[in-house]
């Protein structure tokens, strides 16, 4: 790995990931890679529960080794809560935010379960979360990855993050004195990312690896043992499909995330979608379809409870996973998540902006871009 320890390593590939989708991305970069060398998966618990995918992971074989990081949120260590106050001036703020970076790293290190000096190549997933700093507290050079998909071209969180002067704390990131993400760091070695095209704002160490080819590069095989990693009961996925399919009605796929901290306007916000966009018009008609709800991993409202009438699937796989077990779809709806990747839907509606405009004050995604209303076929 260019810019790495020169040392020989023990170990060729590790991947840190926060979230199913994060996995499920790793997943493809290894069946891809078909080179029969092992890799490690470590699952950072901060921020998702993974619950048995541990498990389900190594029974797969597509890595080596499968590790659980108890990775600590900066709010866990008193002192660096008083380190993120503001001191009212710029000059103030970097001295302490160069203290705060370097702590944060020194703080983290007794939770990091593996050494990754031991390996040739880190691939980092939301590097702005502690893993970043610790790697660049340890000087260990890393590869960053896309947290969503195309999410760097809705928001830049690089660059909204860190508002003000950023050229200049820019500059200070590349050489180490504090830690930006998205490979601004001096030890983030590239950024992979979908597609460079649709960037605002494209910087030299960002790399395209399209997540659409690694799609096209798996055998069936490889499909199939995905299905069987994230879905620890297919045949009650199947059943509900299939009850669906069974009425002979419009079928309504919709995807939640966790939008709105006030659980009862999340919900009016997704009733909403359903009155709006759950009806398909057919011999001038309205006939309302079958609805299917995918909640995301991270969304707490209880949408069993809230909508009894609806089928509800299960939270915990990526909505990817949808295009290899022969789900069909009439629509496919999202507020901000990116429907591109649903291969299993006739027409495709991304609310953004416009539909969030409803449920609270616009300044409060403001920083959310490229998002108009669009819809596909």
């Amino acid at each position: 790995m260019t810019g790495a320890n020169q040392k020989s390593f023990l170990k060729d590939r590790i991947y840190v990931c926060h979230t199913y989708y994060h996995v499920y991305v790793a997943c493809l970069k290894e069946l891809n890679a078909r080179d029969g060398r092992g890799a490690t998966l470590v699952l950072s618990r901060m921020s998702n529960d993974f619950g048995n995918l541990k498990e389900r992971a190594e029974k797969s074989g597509i890595f080596e080794e499968v590790v659980e990081f108890d990775e600590k949120d900066y709010t866990y260590f008193p002192e660096l809560v008083e380190l993120k106050k503001d001191r009212g001036n710029l000059v103030r703020n970097m001295f302490q935010r160069m203290k705060f970076c370097k702590r944060l790293g020194e703080l983290e290190a007794p939770f990091v379960p593996v050494d990754f000096r031991e390996y040739q190549d880190i691939y980092v997933f939301c590097d702005s979360d502690p893993i970043g700093y610790y790697l660049s507290y340890k000087k260990i050079y890393y590869h960053a990855v896309e947290d969503g998909l195309d999410c760097i071209r809705y928001r830049d969180t690089a660059r909204d993050d860190n508002r003000g002067a950023f050229p200049l704390k820019a500059w200070m990131a590349g050489r180490g004195l504090i830690f930006i993400q998205n490979g601004y760091g001096r030890y983030c070695l590239d950024m992979e990312v979908n597609d460079l095209s649709v960037l605002d704002h494209p910087m030299g160490k960002m790399i395209e690896n399209n997540r659409e080819a690694l799609v096209r590069g798996l055998m069936e095989e490889d499909r199939a043992r995905l299905v069987s990693m994230f879905i620890e009961n297919k045949a009650t996925l199947d059943a509900v499909l299939e009850r669906a399919k069974s009425r002979r009605l419009p079928v309504i796929l919709i995807l939640t995330e966790p939008l709105c901290q006030d659980l009862a306007v999340r919900e009016q916000l997704f009733r909403d979608m359903i009155e709006e966009y759950g009806f398909v018009e057919e011999n001038g008609e309205k006939k309302r379809g079958v609805i299917v709800i995918k909640p995301h991993p991270r969304d707490l409202l209880d949408y069993q409870k809230a909508f009894p009438e609806e089928l509800v699937l299960d939270a915990h796989f990526p909505m990817e996973i949808l295009n290899f077990i022969g789900a069909e779809f009439d629509r496919v709806v999202t507020v901000y998540t990116v429907p591109s990747s649903i291969h299993c839907a006739r027409e495709k509606v991304y609310l953004g902006n416009d539909w969030m405009d409803r449920y609270e004050d616009p300044s409060m995604h403001r920083s959310v871009t490229n998002a108009a209303k669009k819809i596909t076929a």
